[in-house]
């Protein structure tokens, strides 16, 4: 039992980063494009994609707050980083999404394969 709970939990770690790489490399080819991130606080911050690394860590330039009546101290604030495990969602340009590489992938999910 405590070898397949053991199993388990390598097996749930390795797809985590899996997941966390898939993304990872997704954001790197973003660099240079802006994108809006949406933190576990609800704090919005549109900008510049600088960089990204493994942990999902991003760096912005160029930031400005989205309800910025909210968010006053936050208007001085041109370059940020922002820790990977605070972020809720990250909004894409629409040039940055391949529309049909998504509906191939949901094709091949809805299939089983």
């Amino acid at each position: 039992m405590v070898i397949l709970f053991y199993f388990q939990y390598i097996l749930f770690f390795e797809a985590i980063s899996l997941l966390n790489f898939l993304f990872f490399s997704y954001f790197k080819d973003l660099v240079g494009r802006e994108v809006t991130v949406e933190l576990k606080n609800d704090l919005a911050i549109r900008g510049t994609l600088h960089s990204v690394d493994q942990y999902l860590n991003i760096k912005l330039e160029n930031t400005r707050v989205v309800d910025q009546e909210n968010y006053p101290h936050m208007l001085s604030v041109r370059n940020c980083f922002i820790r990977g495990s605070v972020v809720r969602y990250v909004q894409l340009p629409p040039e940055g999404v391949d529309i049909e590489l998504l509906h191939d992938a949901t094709r091949r999910e809805a299939r089983g394969g």
